[in-house]
């Protein structure tokens, strides 16, 4: 065992985050084995999944504390407690680095408000992994996680995302990808590049790369395995309404309906069609009114 893990774990008080494989248990880091071998105990999102685990890593006998997302809070303090009291713990998530799209961030502010100290053993992360083997830009990119699923709060983050000038890394659940998809290429324009990875480290590890248009099509049915969706930053500066209403004033006044217009100017300026299409009612609205 490293001189730090030894010193953690003879005697001072520590909250160890342990990364775990997210499919391929090979993937595991020998100091992630000595850190849970080590501590007093392990917190985990579900004990029987981390007890199969361990099983596995040939770890026997850690107590094992359940600590998800619905009792994180008061979990944390009891953590907080018994490291005061000077034992040592781990934190493992399912799968993964712990706090990233996952519980363990409460727990980390708890021991660090308490003026504990926190170490982490990196490892295997889906949203880093994907980021890494997708080909798309990767000097800039930023978490988007799991999207909101339905109201004004999802269409307002499908537009953030669709000006967003960064590689962005969504999660997805396999039953709702190809809606996604849709939706993204609906705010976004359809031949935004994106990636799909699915059931990554794993038998059937699956690497789609096309244009937005090209994986919702491809994903128009319900698949299987953990998904990540990374998407291509968006190339310049979104055009503005005024620049949108000025492209559709030109298509209604050549006799295009608010439908057709919209269409014609999504495609033109790589912008989503519900936008094109509000902005052109109303305006499609107001020269009838103007006629009268």
């Amino acid at each position: 065992m490293t001189d730090q893990a030894g010193a953690a774990t003879a005697g001072q008080a520590r909250l160890w985050l342990v990364a775990t494989p997210i499919g391929n248990l090979a993937d595991i880091a020998p100091r992630a084995v000595e850190v849970l071998t080590a501590v007093s105990f392990v917190a985990c999102e579900d004990t029987r999944r981390t007890g199969l685990l361990l099983q596995r890593l040939g770890i026997g006998g850690q107590p094992l504390v359940a600590m998800h997302e619905h009792n994180e809070a008061a979990v944390a303090a009891q953590i907080v407690q018994r490291l005061t009291a000077g034992e040592t713990a781990a934190y493992i998530t399912d799968a993964g680095m712990p706090t990233i799209s996952d519980p363990g961030q409460r727990l980390v502010g708890a021991v660090a408000a308490a003026g504990l100290p926190v170490s982490v053993v990196p490892g295997p992360s889906a949203p880093v992994a994907a980021l890494a083997v997708s080909g798309l830009p990767t000097d800039r990119w930023v978490m988007e996680g799991f999207l909101p699923r339905k109201g004004k709060v999802r269409d307002q983050r499908l537009e953030a995302v669709a000006a967003e000038q960064r590689t962005v890394v969504l999660l997805e659940s396999p039953k709702r990808l190809g809606a996604t998809l849709e939706d993204l290429a609906e705010v976004c324009g359809a031949g935004r590049p994106a990636v799909v990875v699915r059931e990554l480290t794993k038998l059937h590890e699956e690497v789609a790369r096309g244009t937005i248009a090209e994986l919702a099509a491809r994903y128009a049915e319900p698949t299987r395995g953990e998904i990540v969706v990374v998407l291509g930053p968006a190339i310049s500066r979104p055009p503005s309404d005024e620049q949108i209403r000025a492209a559709l004033h030109g298509e209604l006044a050549a006799g295009g309906s608010a439908r057709d217009a919209a269409a014609a100017v999504a495609q033109r300026l790589g912008v989503g069609r519900n936008r094109t299409y509000n902005i052109s009612t109303e305006l499609a609205r107001a020269l009838d009114n103007k006629m009268q």
